[in-house]
């Protein structure tokens, strides 16, 4: 019994280690396991409830095998997506891969959205589910790679999340993952809806399409400028003056139509100039839509557009002299109607659409000359109505005659700039934005001053003092409404644990302000709250200390504290110590001021 104990155990020996080897070293080929591996999800970032997670997947886009990034969480959790508009530069998300067998190629991002932060801009934001596709560059993989099949996949993942409330610490998260080169064929297809054509044209080294197809998209572009909101109204009414001031003369029709259309290639031609500047003086491009992130481009647009619907309501008449009007004074005709084209194309600027967006970032990627043509040519798309319009008159019987119709037509527009303009005016800086609005009313109240207390039988003295004081009174209220607010002067202290300590065993309240330079929530709390004078009355007078503690560096002291000692994932937060109170008080987000202002005002003045 003992013998055959003995015996089985050395057979059970002899096969548990001869037969892996025979399975190692047999010369059939087994069967193929599958050794890609999904890496398990790692959290990117988290802030209470909102979260942002990825993960690796092999996956091929079309005919193309690589790594996917699957990203997974909540919609306000964000990341940026153009250096650009990012807190800081260099914290937009980045995603770059490398590996020992092979070569990558640039990741390919998915189209973002506009997020409105907390300074009221517009900016491109990846969030919640998305992915990034990471291209294996396939003619340039390494022979090792074919060879062993096997490959480590290391995925470097880099940038900042913010949410609408608090921006959290800049990131980089590294993800790991193996793949089977053999299978890529049976990968995973996904697909990614790729950015605005702007962005894809930008990006690219050459035209993504023949040159007569883009100068063809640059003259519908501009054809289809005539249609915007924005500039509608202007149409009819400039159309219609050239005929009321060319009646009696066909050649001058043609002319002041041509005068209008140069009015509008003088405003394109104006941008062809400036993208030369930029690109041989600057080494950069105009994109179009870049206006709009220009404060007083956008103060200035609305203001107009308010003044030209007050025109369209009637409040006040543009009277054309008759030295314009008739043939004495042709040359100011001319120009008063090259004017009014210019105005038509700068008023197209914020109805701008796709189209036209496609057709302005084609041109930057082009040589000059090509470029210059591409950008001409969309004010040619935008003058050629008028063109023919004018200089074929019998065309004028086709259009409805006027009447009771054209003057409600003419109102209903003057509705159409308003929304324009408050459209506009969104996308300001919320401190700003309400002194604008006040400033619109007062400047609404002096236009009709200038148009409506007047008429063609009031004395010139009598006229001239009236628009004098309305011309004052709009001067006065700019001057006062419409710069940037001043910060107020508070007299921040640095960072120091000792000293808060100090302060905080002497009964001495103090208020310490966790902020980035990275941080657009932070700049907004700054604006918001601290810049006000009645919360810098207040820490004055009740003898508060002041503390600023700059959280941008990795390594500072208070981004160390921020974490360790206050349990804080993220800025903006205020932490107010009070006398008599075990526990700090903690001021999270954006809308704190309320809050800070009864907790100051309960404190006793100080000596």
């Amino acid at each position: 019994m003992r013998k055959k104990a003995v015996v089985i155990l050395w057979i059970v020996c002899i096969f548990a280690v001869a037969c892996p080897a025979a399975i190692e070293n047999t010369g059939e080929p087994g069967p193929k396991v599958a050794t890609d591996v999904v890496a398990t999800p790692v959290e990117l970032a988290r802030h209470q409830k909102e979260f942002s997670s990825a993960r690796l997947e092999p996956a091929r886009m079309g005919q193309l095998p690589g790594i996917a990034v699957i990203f997974e969480g909540t919609d306000d959790l964000h990341y940026y997506a153009k250096a650009e508009t990012a807190p800081a530069p260099g914290f937009e998300l980045k995603v770059e891969a490398k590996s020992d067998d092979f070569d990558f190629g640039q990741a390919r991002f998915p189209k973002w959205h506009l997020f409105t932060d907390p300074l009221g801009s517009n900016i491109e934001v990846y969030a919640g589910n998305f992915n990034v596709f990471v291209p294996i560059v396939e003619d340039k993989t390494q022979t090792k790679a074919i060879e062993t099949d096997e490959s480590d996949i290391e995925v470097k993942i880099s940038g900042i999340a913010c949410t609408s409330i608090v921006c959290l610490k800049p990131f980089e998260k590294t993800l790991r993952t193996r793949i089977d080169w053999s299978r890529r064929n049976s990968w995973k297809q996904i697909s990614i809806e790729t950015p605005d054509v702007e962005e894809a044209v930008i990006t690219v080294k050459g035209p993504g399409y023949s040159t007569w197809f883009a100068f063809g998209l640059a003259f519908l572009a501009g054809l289809i400028l005539n249609i915007m909101p924005c500039v509608l109204p202007v149409i009819p009414l400039k159309v219609l003056s050239i005929f009321e001031q060319a009646k009696e003369s066909k050649a001058r029709c043609v002319a002041l139509g041509l005068s209008f259309c140069f009015g509008i290639l003088l405003f394109f031609a104006a941008l062809a100039v400036l993208n030369i500047i930029l690109r041989l003086g600057y080494e950069t491009v105009f994109q179009w839509g870049d206006h709009f992130r220009n404060p007083v481009f956008l103060i200035a647009m609305s203001l107009l557009l308010v003044v030209l619907a007050l025109f369209m309501f009637g409040v006040f008449t543009i009277i054309v002299p008759s030295s314009i009007a008739g043939k004495a004074g042709p040359r100011k005709g001319f120009a008063g109607s090259s004017a009014m084209g210019f105005l038509a194309a700068l008023l197209s600027t914020p109805c701008s659409f796709a189209i036209l967006t496609a057709a302005f970032a084609w041109a930057q990627t082009q040589k000059l000359p090509l470029a210059t043509a591409a950008i001409m040519l969309i004010g040619a798309g935008m003058a050629s109505p008028y063109a023919i319009l004018t200089s074929m008159p019998s065309l004028l019987k086709y259009l409805p005659k006027a009447g009771r119709w054209t003057e409600l037509f003419k109102q209903t527009m003057g509705f159409v700039l308003l929304i324009v303009a408050v459209w506009l005016l969104t996308a300001l800086p919320a401190i700003r934005r309400d002194s604008v609005l006040y400033f619109a009313v007062v400047l609404g109240f002096c236009v009709w001053m200038w148009g409506g207390w007047v008429s063609l039988t009031t004395p010139n003295v009598r006229k001239w003092i009236i628009r004098a004081i309305a011309a004052v009174i709009a001067v006065a209220a700019g001057v006062w409404l419409l710069p940037q607010p001043k910060m107020a002067r508070i007299n921040w202290q640095e960072y120091n644990a000792a000293v808060i300590d100090k302060a905080a065993k002497e009964q001495r309240p103090v208020l310490i302000e966790f902020m980035a330079d990275w941080c657009l929530t932070c700049k907004a709390v700054e604006k918001t709250v601290y810049a006000r004078e009645d919360i810098a009355d207040l820490i004055e007078r009740k003898g508060v200390l002041p503390v600023k503690a700059d959280t941008t560096l990795a390594d500072s002291p208070a981004t160390i504290d921020l974490e360790k000692i206050y349990n804080e994932p993220g800025v903006p937060v205020s932490i107010l110590f009070l006398p008599q109170r075990k526990e700090p008080v903690r001021l999270h987000g954006l809308l704190i001021r309320s809050r800070l202002k009864e907790f100051l005002q309960d404190l006793p003045d100080k000596d």
